[in-house]
């Protein structure tokens, strides 16, 4: 099991930046693919990016203006957001799980994964 703790998350003005940072603990290899969630209470959870050391997937509503990287050293994964919408308000999540990361994994919930933080909340104003 891993251990997910979220910050990062905070108010910005609409086409601001935002950087979220989750830091993990426990086996770096019941962490391999890492990912980002984000939910509303309005909205089902939805995918935003993936990554594992291979490679790295984006949902379609930030592909170009989010970018997720990972410090392997420290085990922690980072979430750039930048040229910020109102409709990015949400609550983030990080996940984990031990596989690889697969597109597909961004697209149902976050079925997939097996461990998440508490979250941290994100809020653009217009």
């Amino acid at each position: 099991q891993v251990k997910l703790v979220e910050s990062g998350g905070g108010s910005v003005q609409a086409g601001g930046s935002l950087r979220l940072s989750c830091a993990a603990s426990g086996n770096p290899e019941d962490s391999r693919c890492m990912a980002w969630f984000r939910q509303t209470p309005a909205t089902q959870r939805e995918g935003v990016a993936a990554i594992d050391n291979l490679d790295s997937y984006y949902g379609k509503s930030v592909k170009g203006r989010f970018t997720i990287s990972k410090d392997t050293a420290k085990n922690t994964l980072y979430l750039q957001m930048d040229s910020l919408k109102p409709e990015d308000t949400a609550m983030y999540y990080c996940a984990a799980h031990p596989y690889y990361c697969h597109g597909y994994m961004l697209k149902n919930g976050g079925a997939d994964f097996t461990d998440w933080g508490q979250g941290t909340q994100v809020t653009v104003s217009s």
